[in-house]
């Protein structure tokens, strides 16, 4: 085993690079594309110094793996920071406030409005249809409304 470590060329570190590559494909979420992209630093700079030891060539790896790691990980972390659209992607919010004329008539607790091209489930007091509502709140996809 000392021998082969002792002869690493850099095609052993591109076909390393290859297989980290490839594993990421099947969904390692990004961290093995950066320890891959390590190996592939290392095996260009084993093409450019040749006599590179392999112990160095380790720790050139392991540096590397490691900066790209905290790399990736702050880049990820940064770019889930909130949005400036404090309603995006949770339909409903923007009804909230809004009046509304039933559409079914709310039995039981339960009913619909038509709010643009779509319906919408509705929790509050009993009433008949064509009533006027207001939104008062939000849960999950059921509005709750109150009369007007």
């Amino acid at each position: 085993m000392i021998e082969y470590l002792q002869h690493l060329s850099f095609w052993d570190w591109l076909a390393f690079a290859a297989v980290l590559l490839i594993l990421e494909v099947f969904g390692a979420g990004g961290y093995l594309l950066w320890i891959g992209m390590a190996a592939a630093g290392v095996g260009v700079l084993t093409y450019l110094f040749p006599e590179l030891p392999w112990a160095w060539q380790f720790l050139v790896f392991a540096l590397l793996s490691v900066l790209t790691a905290v790399f990736w990980w702050q880049r990820q972390r940064s770019a889930s920071k909130l949005s400036d659209v404090p309603g995006l992607n949770n339909r409903g919010s923007e009804l909230i406030g809004r009046s509304f004329v039933l559409h079914e008539a709310i039995v039981g607790g339960r009913g619909k409005i038509k709010a643009g091209d779509s319906l919408w489930l509705v929790s509050g007091p009993d009433l008949p249809a064509g009533s006027s509502v207001r939104v008062t709140g939000q849960d999950g996809v059921i509005l709750k409304v109150e009369p007007l």
